[in-house]
């Protein structure tokens, strides 16, 4: 395969991971130890927060009488968005039952964890669509009690447009609390006194390294770091769009990703020349995000045929992976790793970033490999449970019996075998040979 490298980064996302781990350990022992003390203490400390840690109904109202109405109808547009795809996602899961043996029926029901805590990140930028993407699709799922979190914003209490999509979304109750310290306080059910099934929402490599540690005590979403891009494109791609995408997602942070695909060279340098220039023109916060991210995690990949550059995008399993290529259908039938795939130039990853429907908090640093994005999923279960005649004992029963004996497990097969000298007590069965020391 003929790869090559016009641009290659400097520094991967493991870059800072130690750093992160040591940092969230220490955080955690302290919370779990000494709960909601060490939560205050972090809070003032880390986000200069002394206030309430919940808000309450009645502050969520007037704060939302505060927010443009025009502001308001683009947030519940696009919540509602998410909630509709979220529950055309629910429709395809469906409980069943099924005859497997004469007499043994076996079957699914699926069923909403019952509490969730969701976390949008404020600090560099108002995360509103990170608010109603989790939320959302929780309420879509039927989950009892959502429990939201957000940090202060620079200094004051939660953006009041992210506020307001924690109520458009239908959060049952909401935190100022950010960072570390709020992903403990939802899995430990600090505060509010009910821990989290499952915790989900983006946020930065402390956030992230705080729920990869926490996950097993409870559910997450995914193992997510830096956000990532990858622009998939050929000949026909227009350069002005395709860099505009790649600095329009490395503005996320000074360690997200922008990576190029493509099988045109005349492409790539124009698109190499063009992404300097674009960033120079953005505002500072965002110039200076995007600068570092390019600068240090940029890469430009030149493939011969499409079928390298499709190879090399599952190797990198990119979390946002846009196609600029003539022949959306063939992409879409032979790429098989990403987080959300964004076909054509008119559909951007801003715009599911926004206001689409299907989700944003998509997996990270090649684990897309295996899993896919936060959807309805997340947040069911999918039970299974069996009933059988006592009938369907006498096969089942002498099965059982036979192979936990060759396993070792005398207990197990006397259980069986207990079943079937009530049920028929005039037959002897071929059980196997009993372990009796």
């Amino acid at each position: 395969m003929a790869v090559t490298y016009l641009k290659k980064a400097t520094k991967t996302p493991e870059t800072e991971t130690a750093t992160a781990q040591k940092v969230v350990t220490e955080m955690l022992h302290e919370i779990e130890t000494r709960g909601e003390a060490a939560v205050r203490e972090y809070a003032s400390k880390l986000d200069k927060w002394t206030g309430d840690l919940i808000v309450s109904p009645a502050e969520i109202e007037r704060r939302a009488r505060e927010v443009p109405a025009s502001v308001r109808a683009d947030i519940d547009f696009a919540a509602k968005q998410v909630f509709d795809f979220a529950v055309a996602q629910r429709e395809s899961l469906r409980e069943f039952s099924v005859e497997l043996y004469p007499g043994v029926t076996a079957g699914q029901r699926v069923v909403p964890v019952n509490v969730v805590g969701c976390y949008a990140p404020a600090g560099r930028y108002a995360h509103i669509a990170s608010a109603y993407m989790s939320v959302a699709t929780a309420k879509a799922a039927g989950v009892k009690t959502i429990i939201a979190c957000s940090s202060p914003f620079r200094g004051e209490g939660i953006h009041p447009y992210v506020l307001y999509a924690f109520k458009s979304a239908g959060a049952d109750i909401v935190m100022t609390l950010g960072g570390v310290q709020a992903i403990a306080t939802m899995a430990y059910g600090l505060v509010t006194g009910k821990p989290a099934d499952v915790v989900v929402g983006p946020g930065n490599k402390f956030v992230a390294e705080a729920k990869r540690t926490l996950f097993g005590k409870v559910g997450i979403d995914v193992f997510a770091g830096p956000s990532e891009v990858a622009v998939i494109a050929d000949e026909t791609a227009d350069a002005a769009i395709v860099a505009s995408d790649l600095v329009g997602q490395a503005e996320h942070g000074h360690e997200s990703p922008a990576w190029l695909f493509t099988t045109s060279r005349a492409l790539a340098e124009d698109v190499m020349r063009r992404v300097p220039e674009l960033i120079a023109a953005l505002p500072p916060i965002a110039r200076d995000a995007a600068g570092s991210a390019w600068r240090d995690y940029g890469e430009v990949v030149l493939c011969d045929t499409r079928e390298e550059v499709a190879e090399v995008s599952d190797r990198y399993a990119s979390e946002h992976l846009e196609v600029h290529a003539a022949d959306l259908d063939w992409w879409l039938a032979n790429l098989t790793c990403y987080g959300s795939l964004f076909l054509g130039e008119e559909t951007t990853v801003a715009f599911g970033d926004k206001t689409s429907g299907p989700n944003h908090v998509l997996p990270t640093k090649g684990a897309a490999r295996y899993s896919g994005g936060l959807s309805v999923h997340k947040f069911m279960k999918t039970l299974t449970w069996q009933k059988m005649s006592r009938q369907a004992a006498h096969q089942i029963g002498q099965v059982t019996a036979r192979i936990s004996r060759l396993e070792g497990m005398e207990a197990h097969a006397r259980t069986a075998d207990d079943r079937l000298a009530k049920y028929f007590p005039d037959e002897r069965f071929a059980l196997g040979d009993a372990v009796t020391q």
